[in-house]
């Protein structure tokens, strides 16, 4: 790559700006922003009542709360070793793909272009529209059409920005993390105001009625590890990054204790003045807060969530692209994926499909369902790359690692990981059963896309012609490599 953030007066570094490849544009602000906004999306709205049915107490659904996101960080320290050791974007693609080789890694894209990354930013946009619209239908929910209506204009809006600019799309998520970090600092006041003033009858006896079931328990860091999902998105941008090797884990260090003492205090705040029993038949905890609190001002919260999910569906648009354009490059998509545009140093192909395909999402009645076989294949992913970091520590020791920690914190997290694989074995085995068939659907398309490398003549002249047709439409050629 470049080294134009090292040395702006480099006569090289000018020679580079001309260069059609991914620039790096991506500050230390951006890397907290990318984190934090990833992070915080639906889920601090909502979660807390499935981790209070899983931990049974206040008390203890505080402490889950914490461990999540110690776990979080765990893992995140694990990440900083893996992006600073193997420096591409992509995230856990790149690390199954150095450590494993190209069939695992297939596998690992295979699920998250068809399903994974379409799925979760079609349902984070499908919340942020029924929340945008929630105010006004006091009475009853918002017209399906209508919701789906504004998801599709959120995820076109967004997907415009990243085909246009990475640093509009950073300055994006800068603003709605900003945004969401109020809503919650706003909930924190208010709740620990009533605290002050008394409101502490849920904190007295906090740990009675705490479950005694491990698998209970369990179920109530899965939760709580939803709403923490994101600690890793940095990852996939890892080559845009201005200088890396000191801003990505420190942007690490930064964002995973905020987001752990805004997530705590922020249940802390709901206890303030709602009991566990409205929290358990509560579907929006959130809301529920502002009803109870701030009277004709209530649609203020629906409003911060709304910008909340806004920002969690940026941060998921441009991670995604990032991870399509590396697998382009490797071969393991269409060439076509592996373009970027001119003028902008965008990939607008893979970030033009990753939109394309959030939208056709919208049009099935039971997305949800499919976040729910993909949960285990997510903690799967990470649980693979994990084991890549071990395996080559022993098998390329010499290997440069500008940060290494000690080999028992991705042990330990490793251990965890598994332990939330066992979880959904035992609770869940249909959902983990479609799961595992959606991943192994995709070695026919590895053998055909990707091992066939004697396609006829035609097939390739078609495919080549198709590329053309593609660049001179969009503008968009290949990355050049740096000498």
């Amino acid at each position: 790559m470049s080294s134009e953030a090292k040395d702006p007066d480099n006569d090289s570094v000018q020679k580079d700006q001309d260069k059609i490849e991914l620039k790096r544009k991506i500050t230390l602000f951006n890397g907290v922003a990318i984190i934090v906004g990833s992070i915080v999306g639906s889920g601090i709205f909502v979660t807390p009542k499935g981790v209070l049915e899983g931990a049974g107490s206040v008390g203890l659904s505080i402490v889950v709360w914490c461990g999540c996101g110690l776990l979080s960080l765990i893992g995140a320290l694990c990440y900083a070793e893996l992006g600073t050791t193997i420096t591409r974007s992509g995230g856990d693609y790149a690390y199954i793909l150095e450590a494993f080789g190209p069939c695992l890694a297939f596998l690992q894209l295979w699920v998250n272009l068809i399903i994974i990354r379409p799925t979760a930013q079609a349902v984070v946009a499908l919340t942020f529209a029924y929340y945008v619209l929630q105010p006004a239908f006091n009475t009853c929910d918002p017209p399906q059409i209508a919701v789906k209506l504004l998801a599709a204009l959120c995820i076109s809006i967004l997907t415009f920005i990243n085909l246009a600019s990475v640093k509009a799309a950073t300055r994006v998520q800068d603003i709605f993390t900003i945004a969401k970090i109020l809503a919650l600092i706003i909930i924190t006041i208010t709740g620990f105001v009533l605290i002050g003033q008394g409101e502490v009858e849920y904190f007295q006896n906090s740990f009675e009625g705490t479950s005694q079931d491990v698998g209970s328990i369990s179920l109530a860091f899965y939760s709580g590890l939803f709403a923490y999902a994101g600690w890793n998105f940095l990852n996939f941008v890892t080559e845009e990054m201005i200088d890396p090797f000191k801003n990505l884990p420190r942007a690490i260090y930064i964002s995973i204790p905020i987001v752990t003492l805004v997530y705590v205090f922020t249940n802390i705040a709901y206890f303030s003045i709602i009991s566990p029993y409205e929290m358990l038949n509560s579907n929006a905890v959130a809301v529920t807060f502002g009803d109870k609190i701030f009277g004709v001002m209530a649609w203020i919260v629906p409003v911060f969530v709304s910008l909340s999910t806004f920002g969690g569906v940026n941060g998921l648009l441009f991670t995604s692209g990032r991870l399509f354009f590396v697998g382009a490059q490797e071969g393991h998509l269409p060439q076509f994926f592996a373009m970027i545009h001119t003028k902008k140093y965008t990939p607008l192909p893979a970030m033009l499909f990753t939109g394309i395909m959030s939208l056709l999402m919208l049009i099935s009645n039971d997305i949800f369902s499919l976040i729910n076989y993909m949960s285990f294949v997510q903690w799967l992913s990470v649980g693979m790359s994990i084991l890549g970091l071990l395996y080559l520590r022993y098998k390329k020791p010499d290997m440069p690692r500008p940060i290494k920690f000690n080999i028992i914190i991705p042990i330990t997290f490793l251990c965890a990981v598994i332990f939330l694989l066992i979880i959904p074995l035992y609770a869940a085995p249909d959902d983990t059963g479609m799961g595992m068939l959606i991943v192994l659907s995709g070695l026919p398309v590895y053998v055909i896309g990707v091992k066939w490398k004697n396609k006829p003549k035609s097939i390739n002249r078609f495919i080549a012609n198709l590329t053309k047709i593609g660049q001179k439409s969009f503008d968009v050629v290949g990355q050049e490599k740096s000498s």
